[in-house]
């Protein structure tokens, strides 16, 4: 079965945290390690609960702000650096826009509510015929249904499909499914090995 539908996963693959700097910065004004700080907006009850939409990003960031004891106002201060060394792959957006309509595209996202409005405002939601965010769907990766729903969206069968994360369990989810994946490592690797699927020159 040829291959109808190509899904990216977004964080970690065409987002990626390029520069360690601001995060350091943040730990080190608290008081923590660089991986504490991820962890506390990644890995807390709070962002877990807002990766399946059960609680809005507002107040998940309320309670980082609660743990970092700091007031709400300065929230949006902490969240611009926190993320301000993810950088965006615009060489991976532009391939996928180059894909259609001979491909659909598509995004299998472990993210927040704000996700959506996030990739309207920076210009990337153009790239995607449809986005399948674990905020929107109520279930996260690499649990089957986020996957499922991804190629109800698409119309295309799990055979047909391909799925490119940074998680080896998120990969192996997709496949137990039957959808083919690769594990991203690298954007060169990654696009070699997709184009080798898709059979592209």
């Amino acid at each position: 079965m040829s291959i109808r539908a190509v899904f990216f996963d977004f964080g970690g693959v065409i987002q990626r945290t390029e520069f360690q700097a601001p995060r350091q910065h943040l730990a080190q004004r608290f008081g923590m390690e660089y991986d504490d700080i991820d962890n506390i907006v990644f890995n807390s009850p709070t962002a877990k609960q807002a990766t399946i939409g059960a609680v809005s990003v507002e107040e998940h960031w309320r309670a980082v702000a609660r743990r970092l004891k700091v007031k709400n106002s300065e929230i949006k201060a902490i969240e611009d650096e926190f993320f301000g060394g993810d950088v965006v792959d615009w060489e991976i957006v532009e391939f996928l826009r180059s894909l259609r309509p001979r491909f659909k595209t598509g995004l299998i996202s472990n993210a927040w509510s704000d996700m959506r409005e996030n990739l309207v405002r920076t210009k990337i939601a153009d790239a995607f015929d449809h986005l399948s965010i674990s905020a929107e769907v109520g279930v996260a990766k690499p649990e089957a249904r986020i996957y499922l729903h991804a190629l109800e969206q698409a119309g295309v069968k799990a055979n047909e499909a391909v799925f490119v994360d940074d998680v080896s369990a998120n990969i192996e989810a997709c496949q137990q499914i039957g959808m083919q994946g690769i594990l991203f490592r690298n954007p060169q690797e990654a696009m070699s090995q997709l184009k080798q699927i898709l059979k592209l020159k």
